[in-house]
């Protein structure tokens, strides 16, 4: 079972403290699960670099698997290369993103993220590292024929509450050789804001979510869980699965 979990680096404006404490964390659970994905200015709030907080990761752990978003809407194309050129050694993948609207940075081109994977692939990082995009949790295959065309190893999904979802888009997109990775919010009171926030019923699998879990494990064969509000039920949740 390959389970990879979600942090979400600290504001630029928060304190040494605070960073301890999301090293702390993920120095605790990466003995639990298969991957740490960083993500970036999550809301377009500006936080430390993913790539920064991986080669922290690094000094210390150099197996666990790393993947980090990277936003390119408030980056040009040639900064969003040498990003990537340094990526290369530190993270085992990138999940290519237009990142949320950001109060403090405008955006700075018309970049979309398949031009951007497409542009990188050309120049062969696809050989060193694994490029992905994201899609909805309920697609129109259609409207991601571009990202489709852009040839990605994969595609990280938006959170899902239905094995049916994961399900069509596996049947879809596994065949032609794409890797899938469903995200899934951890049920919890901490978390109901963010349900709320991106509109999750997760009343299906609230009960049983090791069960649900498992279930979207065998269709896609990765799993990434994100709990923004409650890191002491991803760990349990986590010790559970990896038991």
């Amino acid at each position: 079972m390959t389970i990879l979990y979600e942090i979400n680096p600290p504001r630029i404006t928060d304190s040494q403290s605070i960073l301890n404490t999301v090293l702390e964390r993920i120095e605790s659970i990466s003995p639990i699960c298969d991957g740490i994905h960083l993500t970036d200015s999550v809301l377009g709030i500006p936080r430390i670099s993913p790539l920064n907080i991986a080669k922290k990761i690094r000094e210390t752990n150099q197996k666990i698997k790393l993947t980090c978003s990277l936003r390119v809407r408030d980056k040009e194309l040639n900064a969003i290369e040498e990003i990537v050129k340094e990526s290369v050694g530190i993270v085992d993948g990138i999940l290519i993103l237009m990142g949320d609207k950001s109060n403090t940075n405008g955006d700075k081109t018309n970049l979309v993220s398949s031009q951007v994977v497409t542009f990188l692939n050309d120049r062969g990082f696809n050989e060193k590292l694994e490029l992905f995009l994201s899609i909805p949790a309920n697609p129109n295959f259609t409207k991601i024929q571009k990202k489709i065309n852009a040839k990605p190893k994969g595609f990280f999904t938006q959170v899902v509450n239905s094995k049916t979802n994961v399900e069509r888009i596996t049947n879809f997109l596994k065949p032609n050789g794409f890797r899938i990775i469903p995200c899934l919010l951890l049920p919890s009171e901490k978390n109901t804001k963010s349900a709320e926030f991106l509109q999750i019923d997760w009343s299906d699998y609230k009960d049983n979510f090791i069960g649900f879990v498992r279930d979207v494990h065998d269709l896609a064969g990765d799993v990434l869980i994100t709990s923004p509000n409650d890191f002491k039920g991803a760990h349990e949740t986590l010790s559970k699965l990896a038991s």
